[in-house]
């Protein structure tokens, strides 16, 4: 009787110290997994702000893979995960930009005109570039073409022939083309996508 009083007490003694190193673990499990988890970075990357906020404008001022002098066949090579950022000339003005990002606003149905003219995606980049040698325009359109060059603040689509110039012509010759867009709009456009930097506004 006694022998079978020990063993019973024997296995309880067991069990309370099975559960009590299953507690441990569990709580070491825990311990160990919780700053791992704490560690998964929850942010969005900086160039994901929202246009015009604060937070995109603070990120797009320190950057600088948009530059004067910056040509098409450079574009071309590079990768297209990466983004055109940044001004190419004068610093960035708070105000301007804001206002910039707001009139681009009204044509957020047409993909190809960017959102945001500090930061424009690669793709996006090589695509107007494309256009402006595969698109022939009419001899109508053309002049429609040459009358906004004539209006537009800059005296085309950029003030310089980079990569800016050559894309925002293609970009024009598209919108001329498929939107039917006329002089003064592509003009207005051009004046809007300016990545020039500076305290200037627009005139609407």
């Amino acid at each position: 009787m006694k022998r079978l009083l020990r063993v019973r007490l024997e296995r309880r003694i067991l069990l309370v110290a099975l559960i009590g190193v299953a507690y441990l673990t569990g709580r070491l499990t825990a311990s160990i997994q919780t700053p791992l988890l704490s560690a998964i970075p929850t942010q969005k990357p900086p160039w994901a702000f929202a246009a015009g906020s604060i937070e995109k404008f603070t990120y797009l001022s320190g950057q600088q893979s948009s530059f004067c002098g910056l040509q098409p066949t450079m574009v071309d090579s590079y990768a297209d995960e990466g983004r055109l950022q940044g001004s190419c000339c004068s610093a960035m003005d708070l105000h301007r930009y804001q206002e910039q990002v707001e009139f681009l606003r009204r044509y957020s149905s047409i993909p190809q005109i960017p959102e945001d003219p500090y930061d424009i995606p690669v793709p996006l980049a090589k695509k107007l570039i494309a256009y402006g040698t595969s698109i022939t325009l009419t001899t109508e359109q053309q002049a429609v073409y040459d009358e906004a060059v004539g209006i537009s603040e800059e005296g085309g689509p950029c003030c310089c022939r980079c990569w800016r110039w050559f894309a925002f012509e293609g970009l024009g010759k598209y919108l001329i083309v498929e939107h039917d867009f006329g002089a003064e709009q592509i003009a207005e456009l051009w004046d809007g996508l300016d990545g020039c930097g500076g305290t200037s506004h627009l005139h609407e």
